[in-house]
C-alpha cells in the first residue's frame, strides 16, 4: 500500500511521509535501499557488501549508513515481515488440533519459504548478537517450534529421539538443495517429504506419496547464477 503523505513539512517545503518521520524523498531512498538489499540478499546471500547495495540502490554509501548504521540493522529491517510470517506459522501449528499435522505443516512452510528466499534462510540460520529485536523474535519462533515438537511427541506421532536441534539440521539440509532457483521448489518438497517420513512413528495409515523428484544430476553444481 502506498505511503500516506502528510501535509508539507514545516521549514522545508518538502512533503513528509506519515508515520516515518522522514521527508518524502528520504522515505523513497529508504524504500529503494530496502528493496535493493532484499533482492541482493535473496540472490547472493546476506554477505553482499554494503557499498554494493548502495550502488545498486543509486544512493551514496553515507546515505545508506545514515539510515542503517550496521549490516545487522539492514538485515533486520529487510526481513522483519518474514519473521512475522514465521511466527504466524508457529501459532497456526499450535492452534491445530492434530499435533502431527501442525508439525508437518510448519516444516513444509518454513522450508518452502527457504526455497524461495535465500536471504531469509541465511539470516534465520545466522546470529546477530547486536540486534535484540531480531534475536527476540527468533527466540519466540524457536520456543513455538519446541512446543510443536513436544505436542507431536506426546501424540505418539513424532519419534521420541527427535531433538529440537534437528530442526536446524532440516533447514541446513534444505538450504543445501536450493542453490538452483529452477529446481529449488521441487527439490525442497521432495527432501522435506523424505525427512518427515523418517521422523514419523506409530503410522496408522500408508505413507503419503513422495512429491515428484527434481531434475537433478549427481555432481551438478547448485550455485545460483551470477547476477
Amino acid at each position: 500500500m502506498p505511503a500516506r503523505l502528510s501535509p508539507t513539512a514545516p521549514a522545508t517545503g518538502v512533503p513528509a511521509v506519515g508515520g516515518t518521520g522522514l521527508r518524502a524523498d528520504a522515505e523513497l531512498n529508504r524504500r529503494r535501499v530496502l528493496d535493493t538489499a532484499r533482492a541482493l540478499f535473496v540472490s547472493r546471500g546476506i554477505d553482499v557488501p554494503m557499498a554494493t547495495i548502495a550502488r545498486h540502490a543509486r544512493v551514496g554509501v553515507a546515505t545508506l549508513y545514515r539510515r542503517f548504521p550496521t549490516r545487522d540493522a539492514l538485515v533486520t529491517a529487510v526481513f522483519s515481515d518474514e519473521l512475522s510470517v514465521c511466527r504466524a506459522s508457529m501459532e497456526e501449528a499450535l492452534a491445530d488440533d492434530d499435533p502431527w499435522r501442525g508439525f508437518c505443516r510448519t516444516i513444509e512452510s518454513v522450508c518452502a519459504s527457504q526455497a524461495q528466499d535465500r536471504g531469509f534462510s541465511d539470516a534465520f540460520l545466522s546470529s546477530f548478537p547486536d540486534m535484540a529485536g531480531f534475536e527476540r523474535e527468533r527466540r519466540r519462533i524457536e520456543e513455538g517450534f519446541a512446543e510443536v515438537v513436544r505436542r507431536a511427541k506426546a501424540a505418539g506421532r513424532l519419534r521420541q529421539d527427535f531433538d529440537l536441534s534437528d530442526l536446524t539440521l532440516v533447514f541446513m539440509a534444505n538450504q543445501g538443495v536450493i542453490g538452483d532457483a529452477r529446481t529449488a521448489p521441487a527439490a525442497s518438497r521432495r527432501l522435506v517429504a523424505h525427512l518427515l517420513r523418517s521422523f514419523e512413528t506409530g503410522r496408522a495409515e500408508p505413507a503419503r506419496p513422495l512429491p515428484p523428484p527434481a531434475p537433478l544430476r549427481l555432481g551438478r553444481s547448485h550455485r545460483a547464477p551470477e547476477r
